[in-house]
């Protein structure tokens, strides 16, 4: 049971993330001229898809990161999606934008009956995780530009060039959830050309503590944060990579600190061969309850699942025990 709650909980903040993008008017739709097939900065690929202050360490990480380097003007329109219900197109990029790393989007809804809700399921940067959290609607027979957003200090601090931006895209009926998508698509968009594609790898750091460290995965608390005037009084980082062909989800049970049962709101999926940057929470509220003014440990039992199988084993479980 409780291992369904995790998952649950997971999908829950994925769904929320999801829901946050608000609808914006703005230019008039562009040309629906196809992406450049050559291989030049700008260029994407596409493929169909089956279905926040700085710890320590990773500030050791950014004070020698390199400085951004900016798209390039002529950066080509990207169609992800055309088909007889739907369209969308990624017109622009904006490095520069208030809103953080920014691409425009041109949205079209074929249909004559239908809403459609236009939305990411997934996201990565170099190879990091980070959902952008777009969502859109467009009545039927309707057009709409749109602005996603990659907003997020942390992510930001740690990738300040963008190489390759991957998105899952998805388009579905806002009125029916239980019907099947109308499209699914992952595209990879390469700012600075293919050719100039990296992944993100993180170097080791003498703060680190590894809690798992194997072939299929590696999970690293990288450092702890006390409250910062928001409902959460304690918080670990953790850095996941996930090494495997499958999608895993990591979430914990049976967590006590100083001794005391309280759990953290963390549970979190990722994707196959990315890595993640997580925050495992504990709220003021629940550390004041116990008595707890100073963490000084912290005991679990962490847990590794597949996160499209409910129904397989665990893949890891395990106490751990952390001395912040």
């Amino acid at each position: 049971m409780k291992k369904a709650i995790a998952l649950l909980l997971a999908a829950l903040l994925a769904l929320s993330l999801a829901a946050c993008a608000t609808e914006k008017s703005g230019k008039n739709p562009p040309q629906t001229s196809r992406a450049k097939e050559s291989r030049e900065p700008g260029q994407a690929t596409k493929e169909s898809t089956p279905t926040e202050a700085q710890t320590e360490s990773e500030q050791a990480q950014t004070e020698t990161a390199p400085a951004k380097t900016e798209p390039p003007e002529d950066f080509a329109e990207v169609t992800v999606i055309d088909t007889d219900d739907c369209l969308l197109r990624i017109t622009e990029i904006d490095a520069e934008s208030i809103w953080g790393y920014t691409l425009k989007i041109y949205l079209e809804n074929r249909t004559s009956d239908k809403t459609l809700m236009f939305a990411t399921s997934d996201g990565a940067v170099n190879g990091v995780a980070w959902d952008p959290c777009f969502a859109a609607e467009v009545a039927p027979g309707k057009k709409g530009n749109q602005e996603l957003f990659f907003l997020n200090e942390k992510l930001e601090a740690l990738l300040p060039e963008f190489t390759d931006i991957e998105l899952a895209f998805r388009v579905y009926d806002s009125d029916d959830l239980f019907a099947d998508d109308l499209a699914d698509e992952t595209v990879h968009i390469y700012p600075l050309g293919e050719e100039n594609a990296s992944v993100y790898v993180r170097e080791p750091q003498p703060t680190d503590t590894v809690l798992v460290d194997n072939d299929q995965f590696t999970v690293i608390v990288t450092g702890y944060e006390k409250g910062n005037g928001s409902i959460w009084g304690y918080a670990a980082e953790l850095w996941i990579v996930n090494k495997t062909d499958m999608s895993l989800t990591f979430a914990n049970d049976e967590v006590s600190v100083n001794g005391f049962m309280c759990d953290p709101f963390w549970a979190v999926s990722v994707a196959p061969g990315k890595s993640a940057l997580s925050t495992m929470s504990w709220t003021d509220d629940s550390l004041e309850e116990n008595g707890i003014t100073e963490v000084q440990e912290i005991e679990m039992l962490f847990r590794v699942y597949d996160s499209e199988n409910w129904s397989a084993g665990t893949i890891f479980e395990e106490t751990v025990t952390l001395k912040p």
